[in-house]
């Protein structure tokens, strides 16, 4: 079975079928028929581009940057990239650590020295995700203060305050506050703002015009508005304050625009292979900043991003020189799972095309499956409901989620690559990615 390895780590309007509201450059009928069908059944708005040997060779865009105001997308529309910025901020860092104005075993008490274990924090730890800072997008109440401005004060303060959560070097954990951080620093090392560098470090080297540190969404100026599809309808979501992720996920781009950026630091258009050898370098879980990923026998590099209802995938594969990025604005799908699917239609391997057909189960069959159901040394319990139109599944101290079904035993959740099958009563099958598991109804 194909898949791609990929290390991570997120006003209601009126239902619009999106059918023939694709535009750009196709130039793969197999590609074009994946991303038709996943916008015909409201799975995908957003934009495609591959990169091989140097030239964008697919280019597409699906569905709106605005439902509201009917304004359509673009292969310029530009998206909040999320957590992709990270590849971005390692960038420079090396940059500098090859300028030699800073290196990786600096202390983050260089700079920030109320932090806890700063004296012991190095830079290398951070790129790594291994410092044990707390990160700030954990905080319960994240969604609720994160559409407001928050001042480098304001956010060092909400770090201080937490205990670190392992001694630095000892385990690897996903912190955004890391590369928030490491954004502050390039500022200080250089006396410039983010977008500043930004601008000379790689936009003007690479010739990007359509890549920028994000400001509030102006859609009169090429920018999307962000949905998540609930209850049958595109509901927009709100606008993170972009003082907030800063360089952990403050950037905005296009896909053709990301593709040439990873295929010049490849090219070695930004640093040497010297450096570019040291930040892939495959060291813990998270690689510095830019993940190791592989697709059937090919090697590669990137990274995905979440933030409001966007969602994006950079990858590129320097042996084969083929590069390709995802950017939505609204996703009702596995990101992975079109990730797959546009790799394997482009390379001509067989992919069957989702149908999305939903079979109708009998009410008194859904009702038999409900339940809290757990797995043997799996840290979370899932209940499974019937809620008069559908059944639905709630892990632990998470939002329930709808399951569409396949058949009269299996069911799936599209938009995180979940299947649910029930072989037999008291069973249930969960399959999520490379995850396998056998949960039990508990009595």
């Amino acid at each position: 079975m194909k898949n791609i390895r990929i290390i991570v780590a997120f006003l209601t309007v009126s239902l619009m079928v999106f059918t023939a509201v694709c535009a750009g450059v196709p130039g793969n009928n197999a590609v074009d028929s994946l991303i038709n069908q996943l916008s015909r059944h409201d799975k995908f708005m957003g934009s495609i581009a591959i990169l091989e040997n140097g030239e964008i060779t697919y280019a597409r865009a699906c569905g709106f940057a605005d439902i509201e105001g009917e304004i359509r997308a673009g292969t310029g529309t530009v998206y909040r990239i999320g957590s992709v910025t990270k590849m971005y901020t390692a960038t420079m860092m090396y940059q500098l650590f090859g300028e030699k104005k800073l290196a990786p075993e600096m202390k983050l008490s260089a700079w920030f020295p109320q932090l806890p274990n700063a004296e012991e924090i190095t830079l290398e730890h951070m790129l790594l995700h291994r410092s044990g800072l707390w990160s700030v997008t954990s905080d319960p109440e994240y969604l609720e203060w994160n559409v407001a401005s928050k001042s480098r004060a304001e956010i060092l303060a909400m770090i201080q305050q937490h205990p670190p959560l392992f001694a630095p070097g000892a385990e690897s954990r996903y912190s955004n506050s890391n590369f928030i951080l490491l954004g502050y620093i390039l500022e200080d090392v250089t006396g410039k703002s983010y977008q500043e560098n930004l601008k000379e470090r790689i936009l003007e080297k690479t010739g990007l015009t359509r890549t920028a540190y994000g400001s509030t969404i102006n859609v009169m100026h090429g920018d999307s508005y962000s949905y998540r599809f609930e209850n049958e309808k595109w509901v927009k979501e709100n606008e993170t304050h972009m003082s907030i992720p800063h360089g952990a996920g403050a950037m905005v781009s296009t896909a053709s625009e990301m593709v040439r950026f990873i295929d010049a630091l490849f090219s070695n258009t930004l640093m040497d292979s010297a450096l570019l050898s040291e930040m892939t370098a495959v060291e813990g879980e998270y690689g510095k900043g830019i993940f190791p990923m592989t697709f059937e026998g090919l090697s590669g590099f990137g990274h995905t991003g979440g933030i409001d209802g966007f969602r994006s995938v950079l990858v590129t594969f320097p042996e084969k020189k083929l590069s390709i990025a995802i950017c939505s604005n609204a996703l009702n799908y596995s990101q992975n799972e079109i990730l797959i699917g546009v790799l394997s239609l482009y390379l001509g391997m067989p992919y069957a095309i989702p149908d999305f057909k939903v079979a109708e189960v009998p009410v008194e069959k859904l009702q038999s499956y409900e339940g809290v159901y757990a797995a043997e040394n799996f840290p979370l319990k899932l209940t499974i409901r019937y809620d008069g139109q559908q059944l639905t599944g709630q892990g632990t101290g998470q939002p329930a989620f709808p399951l569409e079904a396949v058949s009269e035993q299996e069911f799936r959740f599209d938009q995180a690559g979940i299947r649910i099958t029930f072989n037999e009563p008291g069973k249930m099958q969960l399959k999520q990615g490379g995850l396998d598991l056998l949960f039990t109804r508990e009595e």
